[in-house]
């Protein structure tokens, strides 16, 4: 009997004219970042798996599935890189490139020093994606990400590299425990054109943190329960970005301090900045737009009172910068790829004061 008939990482696939052996990527040596809860239920699903509707909406259950934030990670001297993916779940919306909404993009590097080498697109209703993304490549032991799609979901996921390669667990992060983010479709990463695009993604690469992404698209609406469970988890700062879903500014005034203070109280010492909505310059601005910013910049001024000195106010009318703001989205509220630059630079440096304890 041959050992690929005993255990199938042995076995040997063709992807254009070169052999491949693949490793599951949700198993060791790879180590699978974004799924806070991943150890309890076994799936790439963003939510704890015993939230119903009585905890969120069926928006935040459906967009769970999503693997926004998801990321791979893992070393090897491969010469050739592939990835064969099972695809559930996907958006094909007509204002975001697929590479984006279903896609994934590889780094190689550290940190900062990250690089983006490829990307993977599949084709509209794609059920399975098998694709070579590095072919001879001569750089050694090196260390890759895979960011995962941002409004696609993954049934299983696979590594492939050729006969002989050694794949090894990646170096542990500067900074040693995640940044989580909760908001809306921008939070999400609509529109980038790939996920490492998002501004959520520049900012893990460039600080060299995990990313755990709970952008849920036109849903995160300031439930009490997710702000229970986020207050659980062991984090290096949270973003707090929902302005955009709330309906109404009634609604962001009673949920947004309360949620807030539930967090603070579990983590008196968590970094938490909070963010108002980055498309408040539109020309069509509307007199609630002014009152929702004023509501968040509440929370931050009633913290601050109360002699909280790890809290951090953004105003989103600054996040694309002064000029050419029109520029930086595709729909004068989802941000392209320069937009969420803009959103990346003006945010990091908030960002790397709230984390200067890990310096």
């Amino acid at each position: 009997m041959k050992i690929e008939e005993i255990d199938r990482n042995f076995k040997i696939s063709t992807v254009g004219e070169k052999e491949i052996v693949y490793f599951n990527a949700l198993e060791k040596p790879f180590r699978l970042e974004g799924f806070p809860w991943y150890p309890q239920h076994h799936r790439l699903y963003r939510l704890p798996e015993h939230f119903t509707l009585q905890h969120v909406n069926q928006g935040e259950l459906d967009l769970a599935q999503h693997t926004s934030g998801g990321a791979v990670r893992f070393q090897t001297d491969a010469r050739e890189i592939a990835i064969r993916a099972k695809l559930v779940f996907s958006f094909d919306m007509n204002h975001m490139p697929r590479t984006g909404s279903a896609g994934f993009d590889l780094f190689r590097g550290i940190g900062r020093e990250k690089f983006h080498i490829a990307s993977a697109q599949p084709n509209r209703d794609q059920e399975v994606l098998e694709l070579l993304l590095i072919a001879d490549n001569d750089a050694g032991m090196q260390e890759w990400m895979l960011n995962l799609p941002l409004y696609g979901g993954v049934g299983s996921l696979e590594i492939g590299v050729n006969p002989g390669a050694v794949i090894k667990p990646p170096s542990p992060h500067k900074i040693p425990k995640p940044v989580l983010f909760y908001g809306s479709s921008i939070t999400q990463g609509g529109c980038a054109s790939r996920p490492g695009n998002a501004y959520t993604s520049m900012l893990c690469r460039e600080v060299d943190a995990e990313q755990i992404n709970l952008g849920f698209s036109g849903s995160a609406r300031g439930e009490f329960p997710l702000a229970e469970a986020i207050g659980d988890l062991e984090l290096a700062a949270f973003v707090m970005d929902y302005d955009h879903n709330a309906p109404n500014p009634e609604h962001l005034r009673k949920t947004h301090e309360p949620f807030f203070r539930i967090i603070r109280e579990k983590q008196p010492e968590l970094p938490v900045i909070l963010m108002s909505k980055c498309d408040i310059w539109n020309y069509k601005k509307r007199k609630d737009d002014e009152e929702r910013r004023t509501i968040i910049r509440t929370t931050y001024e009633h913290a601050v009172a109360s002699g909280d000195r790890n809290v951090y106010f953004i105003d989103g009318e600054t996040l694309f910068g002064p000029t050419h703001r029109s520029w930086c989205t595709v729909d004068s509220c989802h941000p392209n790829d320069l937009g969420f630059f803009r959103m990346f630079e003006h945010t990091l440096p908030v960002l790397e004061e709230a984390l200067k304890k890990y310096r």
